[in-house]
């Protein structure tokens, strides 16, 4: 089981040309990096989690820039988007950006993707709220032929563009693994349906355990005719959680090939201290 990282890249805590060395030099496997655009002052739309949202969703920086600084300072530190949202990007831009950063990292690239929670910010780069998903699977669709295709058409209901050259190509063939981090059982038929790998957060799943979780991915996968072995499956921690080497084992047992964990709002006194916790157990869960 491999071990990655989420930060949540603002200028206050540990920078990601820093942190991502200090991941490297432990034996980590990723970095992942999330993003806000900005969030909407009205807040009508509560944070998934409950509570006040934190201050750091309002101050994240710019995820492809940080991997980027990332990228150059390591050889083989992965580098997630943790995740992107995808619907409220311009389509053709995030396959140059995403194509960019996989050449420049030469193929280390993890394209963590989800849907999205907050409806005001989506509906402020003009995507409506109730259609997310579809825009979400018209946008993975036309990114797949933009970056597989010489000449790249794509005819959908919200994204639409006849004959263009989208260049460069990313590295990894045929494009970067595309993660798809959603909770539902409607999110696991996305997983099936467009995905190379899941990693929900197991806290928002709706299933009372992991195995049946995998089991039912598992189960689509096939009637769908697609080979289960074939998809990553990745789990995300909570937020200011340490989870214990038991459940770390368990979450090993049960087939998760890669957790995620949070490290801690701060700089380099808060964050090594976690790192050098958890590289510790690295060695024992590989």
């Amino acid at each position: 089981m491999d071990f990655g990282v989420f930060s949540y890249n603002t200028n206050y805590v540990m920078q990601p040309i820093e942190l991502a060395q200090a991941l490297e030099e432990r034996g980590f496997e990723s970095l992942w990096i999330g993003e806000h655009t900005h969030i909407p002052a009205s807040r009508k739309t509560p944070y998934p989690l409950g509570g006040e949202l934190p201050r750091v969703y309002v101050d994240m920086m710019d995820p492809f820039i940080a991997l980027g600084a990332a990228a150059a300072v390591t050889k083989k530190l992965k580098l997630g988007t943790g995740v992107c949202l995808v619907n409220q990007r311009d389509v053709i831009t995030l396959a140059k950006e995403v194509a960019t950063l996989d050449i420049l990292s030469e193929g280390r690239v993890l394209f963590g993707i989800g849907g999205g929670w907050n409806q005001e910010e989506m509906e402020n780069h003009g995507t409506p709220f109730e259609h997310r998903f579809r825009i979400l699977r018209e946008k993975i669709e036309a990114l797949k032929t933009l970056w597989m295709d010489d000449e790249s058409t794509y005819k959908g209901r919200y994204v639409s563009f006849d004959r263009v050259w989208m260049y460069p190509k990313p590295i990894q063939k045929p494009y970067p693994p595309i993660l798809g981090g959603f909770f539902s059982e409607s999110g696991r038929k996305r997983v099936v349906r467009y995905c190379d790998g899941w990693m929900p957060n197991f806290a928002a799943m709706e299933d009372a355990d992991i195995d049946t979780a995998f089991a039912s991915l598992r189960q689509q996968m096939d009637e769908a005719g697609r080979d289960p072995a074939s998809l990553s499956l990745g789990m995300w921690t909570l937020p200011d959680e340490m989870p214990s080497e038991a459940k770390l084992e368990a979450f090993k047992a049960a087939g998760v090939q890669r957790v995620i964990l949070f490290v801690p709002i701060g700089r380099s006194d808060k964050v090594l201290p976690f790192l050098d916790h958890y590289a510790k157990l690295i060695p024992k869960l590989d």
